[in-house]
């Protein structure tokens, strides 16, 4: 079975934390019962990462796909949430693990800021048919560069995933 777990920094605020409980759940609905989604957190709240994974682990998961539920590609995304995943799922022989980068830049992210702003989208991007550097370096947005990651997908070069 596939699980994704959503991970976020984690926060002193119960609310904060809530939130992500309430994104799991309606991904969870989104993505149907073959698919098992849960909630973590880096630290300062419960559950952390190393729970996250054996609830999953648990609730019957063969592959984890572990999404860092921050904006941008900083060294959380990058580097903490990997470390401490891969720590947490050495104990899980034969469980295929995937970390994602973080949410970086997509149009239906900017889409969601318009219309919280209350602004009327008067032209549609086509996602990452281009990259939206100012200056057109392809890959300036870290792992989270959709331009990079659709160009990398074009030639056939797969995310990387490992067996523990």
């Amino acid at each position: 079975m596939r699980a994704i777990l959503l991970v976020d920094h984690g926060s002193v605020r119960p609310e904060a934390n809530h939130m992500l409980d309430c994104v799991a759940n309606l991904m969870q609905a989104m993505v149907g019962p073959d698919v098992l989604v849960r909630a973590a957190h880096m630290e300062l709240a419960e559950p952390l990462i190393p729970e996250g994974v054996d609830a999953c682990v648990a609730a019957g998961a063969t592959e984890l796909i572990v999404f860092p539920y921050m904006l941008s590609p900083g060294k959380h995304s990058t580097r903490d949430i990997p470390r401490i995943v891969g720590e947490a799922t050495r104990r899980h022989a034969g469980l295929l693990v995937r970390v994602t980068p973080a949410f970086g830049v997509h149009a239906k992210l900017a889409e969601v800021i318009a219309e919280r702003a209350g602004v009327e989208i008067v032209s549609a991007a086509n996602g990452c048919a281009r990259c939206w550097n100012p200056e057109g370096a392809v890959g300036q947005c870290g792992d989270a560069c959709c331009a990079r990651a659709t160009a990398r997908d074009s030639v056939g070069i797969e995310a990387a995933a490992t067996r523990v």
